[in-house]
């Protein structure tokens, strides 16, 4: 018969670990991969081994984040269904009051970068709900869980959790309380931890890039993250079209990569409204609406948003919800 103690250990483990679920247990400093990575940090950047040991051993493998990451993906929402889910009239309402709020900053930004202020706050909308939802687990367990127990992608997160370290050293990010989602995106954009280092932005001037306490930081990257990948001032994003003609032959809906152009869509049977230049970069995009398939043309700026997510929905989401909140934005004073 077991003692009160050690039945009540066993009674608080199953309620934490439901039976065939595994417990969180601390990152082993003692396993080779780690150690390695400890030493290769050292070697490569001048971390100091105390301190990464000290940091690291405070991780907590979790594997929880393994079961979200590896478990089959769900099914693909039509077009129509992706859409409901993000164009909301919560989200519209709060994407305005949000502009109203940083107005003066986005304008900035705008005519500074080139970058339209409706796809920046439809971004932020979409990522984490204007800062709302940014993820319930700490960036350090995320990276070192999926860095040392992910085989599939290990090499891609250890170079992520090695971003993260000098992150850590160059921002002053608080590394054992900063949270995430599982794979370790953080703040308001949801940046992982190469792009915060690489295209987030002081917008406030303070000496830091803050992307959770910071809302001019966090505009200012948007804005960066989109320039640096080549966006072009004042050029739409996507325009509605339809066919010249039923079954057109020769007309196939592309993915990411704009590799028709403006004239060679129009040869095809594609009709739509465009002051581009025939020359100009364009690809076929064909969805299912809620009544039917639904038609656009993509250009430059459409590919330019699908760097920020590779997805075809993701970046038809954002233009709709930055073209629905602009919408309701008063007209602008007349000089």
């Amino acid at each position: 018969m077991r003692s009160g103690c050690a039945a009540a250990l066993s009674l608080l483990a199953t309620c934490l670990w439901p039976p065939g679920a595994a417990p969180a247990l601390a990152l082993d400093l003692s396993r080779e991969d780690v150690s390695g990575f400890i030493a290769e940090m050292q070697q490569r950047h001048g971390l100091e081994r105390a301190w990464l040991q000290q940091l690291l051993g405070d991780a907590v493998d979790q594997p929880r984040i393994i079961e979200l990451i590896s478990r089959p993906a769900e099914r693909v929402r039509p077009w129509h269904e992706y859409r409901a889910h993000f164009l909301t009239e919560q989200r519209i309402a709060e994407g305005v009051q949000f502009w109203h709020t940083h107005g003066a900053r986005l304008a900035a930004i705008e005519r500074d970068t080139g970058v339209d202020a409706a796809t920046i706050v439809a971004i932020i909308g979409i990522e984490t709900f204007y800062g709302r939802i940014t993820g319930g687990f700490r960036v350090l367990d995320a990276l070192t869980t999926l860095a040392f127990d992910y085989p599939p992608r290990g090499p891609y997160f250890r170079g992520e959790l090695e971003q993260f370290l000098l992150l850590v050293r160059e921002e002053r990010v608080e590394a054992l309380t900063v949270k995430g989602s599982y794979a370790g995106a953080m703040g308001a954009p949801q940046f992982m931890p190469s792009s915060y280092r690489a295209y987030a932005a002081d917008g406030d001037a303070d000496g830091r890039r803050d992307l959770w306490g910071s809302w001019d930081d966090v505009i200012a990257s948007v804005a960066n993250y989109l320039a640096v990948h080549g966006w072009r001032a004042g050029e739409p994003a996507t325009a509605p079209a339809e066919l010249w003609y039923a079954d057109v032959e020769g007309l196939v809906a592309g993915g990411l990569q704009t590799d028709q152009t403006v004239q060679s869509l129009h040869d095809k049977g594609l009709l739509f409204e465009s002051e581009l230049a025939a020359d100009a970069p364009a690809v076929f995009i064909g969805v299912a609406g809620s009544s039917g398939p639904e038609l656009r043309a993509g250009f430059h700026n459409f590919a330019v948003i699908t760097r920020y997510n590779r997805s075809v929905l993701y970046a038809l989401a954002v233009d709709d919800l930055g073209r629905s909140i602009a919408a309701r934005l008063p007209p602008l004073a007349s000089p």
